[in-house]
């Protein structure tokens, strides 16, 4: 077993994880949450992710946070 990286057929795999972007603004306005799922690059990214993402409840464009799984 490798350490994630390295090719798959013809691709290289980079060292992806999925995360969950939940937004930091509706619970604030009692609003239920709007939960987006993307993935980032371990090797790039050591933080935590944050997105401007848009909020259905709350009809306007948010900034969404990293949670823990």
């Amino acid at each position: 077993m490798g350490c994630g990286l390295g090719f798959v057929g013809r691709f290289y795999v980079m060292p992806r994880d999925l995360v969950i972007l939940e937004c930091t603004e509706a619970r604030k306005e009692g609003k239920p949450a709007s939960r987006y799922l993307t993935s980032r690059n371990k090797k790039l990214q050591s933080g935590k992710v944050e997105k401007k993402k848009y909020n259905r409840h709350l009809k306007r464009h948010t900034i969404h946070k990293e949670v823990s799984k």
